[in-house]
């Protein structure tokens, strides 16, 4: 198979980013409205109330999560927009691989003969 390789660009489209935007929104309304008791049996004042608070913490969620993201955007350098990402982002350019090259060298357990008693020879 001939993929394209996954560019940051393709993964920074502005219509994915309005809907995370609009579902975070949509998800903090519907805990509103189930926190307020708009689903219950209550008086009409009391679901209008739960309604119009339902809308502005939906509001709030989106603008907030719009502006957090593109904040978080602003963090990409543009010269690397372009370029695939083929190594962990967080090892310094100067780190060798992560393979060991040698055989481990790590310390050998003692024998389940020798017990605390044992005297040593």
């Amino acid at each position: 198979m001939t993929d394209k390789p996954t560019t940051r660009k393709d993964l920074m489209k502005p219509v994915q980013l309005l809907g995370l935007a609009f579902i975070a929104a949509v998800f903090a309304g519907f805990v509103t409205l189930m926190s307020m008791g708009f689903f219950q049996t209550r008086p009409a004042d009391e679901i209008q109330r739960a309604l119009i608070v339902a809308l502005v913490a939906a509001g709030a969620t989106f603008i907030i999560t719009l502006v957090s993201l593109a904040l978080l955007l602003l963090v990409v350098d543009p010269t690397k927009v372009t370029t695939t990402v083929d190594r962990p982002l967080l090892l310094p350019k100067d780190a060798p691989d992560a393979t060991p090259s040698g055989p481990a060298s790590t310390p050998e357990a003692p024998r389940s003969d020798d017990g605390p008693s044992a005297p040593r020879a």
